[in-house]
């Protein structure tokens, strides 16, 4: 049975919904809510007529579009525990002709649950989702229910990258022969391209394109199709990482931040062959979810970086060369702010976890 659930949207020839006004070192920026009384959300992917879908971690994907919202039917069973559920949706490059959506989430294992991804048919109406296979499967799993990093990010060339968290085990980072504290690269069947950096190396799985991860849950392409990831640090050294094919990212050999102990984390800040970010947090913010803007409604942020933080309740705003946090756009809406994406319009949508809403920025 479809469940109804309690919205507020806008369409937007209505005007009807409510909105506010954000500063920002550009100028105020209207913000509108687009969707209101959620549980736990923890994505929004927007198809192209401008309707669109949302994640609740608990297991349901809602379908938005005309004033209402409906339940999906057709999700995979989650396993809805600490930090896992049905995480990440991304909507198909060629969603106009495949009505194709893919799926992160914590999928129920013998030893507990992993990280996986489905690729499913949305029908038409939007009520439902046909076809569903899964597609990637981390292995191995894991008992615990953190760090399970999650964002699908479609590159240009129709290839996958999906972020993986080392699960609470950190030395797993560092060990190839399992998929922990990685991004991976798969095709959309999910078999490993055979131009991935480990292809035929022993004890390495070929999915791997880069590893020494800790959690990284916010991730995008850049205005020249390169990925770039924002990860959760421990006590300190949140990151944002510029991800090269094949290349260690150092966790937990280095980092900038300690252990929630207070005790150093391994061997210090750096190591030779071991990648720097290009920006960190100390103390840490907590980032999930992370845009790189066009330029379309704000030609002045063309390229600038927005990172949402859970922790300290805001969007930060990075730019320049070195990269670095440039302002912080805050109001009562960005209450832990999840999951941000560019709409085909240039407008920007994020998700508040703590206002159990999607807001709409549009400029003031």
């Amino acid at each position: 049975m479809i469940r109804l659930v309690a919205i507020l949207i806008l369409t937007w020839a209505s005007g009807t919904a409510h909105a506010d006004t954000l500063q920002t070192a550009s100028g105020p920026v209207r913000v509108t809510q687009m969707l209101k009384g959620l549980d736990t959300p923890w994505a929004v992917g927007i198809l192209p007529d401008g309707s669109f879908l949302v994640t609740e971690r608990d297991g349901d994907l809602l379908y938005v579009s005309n004033g209402k919202a409906l339940r999906v039917s057709g999700v995979p069973k989650v396993a809805a525990s600490g930090q896992g559920g049905l995480l990440d949706v991304t909507v198909a490059e060629d969603f106009s002709q495949s009505r194709e959506v893919f799926l992160s989430f914590s999928k129920p294992q013998a030893d507990g649950a992993g990280t996986a991804v489905a690729v499913a048919r949305l029908s038409e109406n939007g009520q439902r989702l046909t076809n569903l296979r899964v597609i990637f499967e981390a292995m191995p799993g894991g008992a615990g229910g953190r760090h399970f990093g999650s964002r699908v990010v479609e590159a240009r060339d129709g290839t996958l990258f999906v972020t993986l968290g080392d699960r609470g085990d950190r030395p797993s980072a560092q060990d190839r022969s399992n998929h922990m504290g990685s991004v991976v690269r798969i095709t959309r069947d999910g078999s490993a391209p055979a131009d991935n950096p480990f292809i035929g190396q022993p004890d390495i799985r070929p999915e791997i394109w880069s590893f020494g991860h800790r959690n990284p849950q916010g991730a995008g392409l850049d205005l020249d199709g390169q990925l770039w990831v924002s990860e959760h640090g421990a006590r300190g050294g949140d990151e944002v990482n510029t991800i090269r094919k094949g290349s260690n990212y150092g966790w937990p050999v280095i980092s900038y931040g300690t252990h929630y102990s207070g005790e150093k984390i391994g061997e210090g800040t750096s190591q030779a062959g071991l990648e720097q970010p290009e920006h960190y947090w100390d103390p840490s913010i907590a980032p999930s979810g992370l845009l790189v803007y066009s330029g379309k409604l704000w030609p002045q942020w063309r390229g600038d970086i927005f990172v949402g933080s859970l922790k300290f309740d805001y969007i930060a705003h990075l730019g320049g060369s070195p990269l670095r946090e440039v302002e912080q756009i805050k109001g009562p809406e960005t209450e832990r702010v999840r999951d941000i994406v560019e709409a085909l319009d240039g407008s920007i949508w994020f998700i508040s976890v703590g206002q159990g809403a999607v807001y709409r920025m549009t400029p003031g």
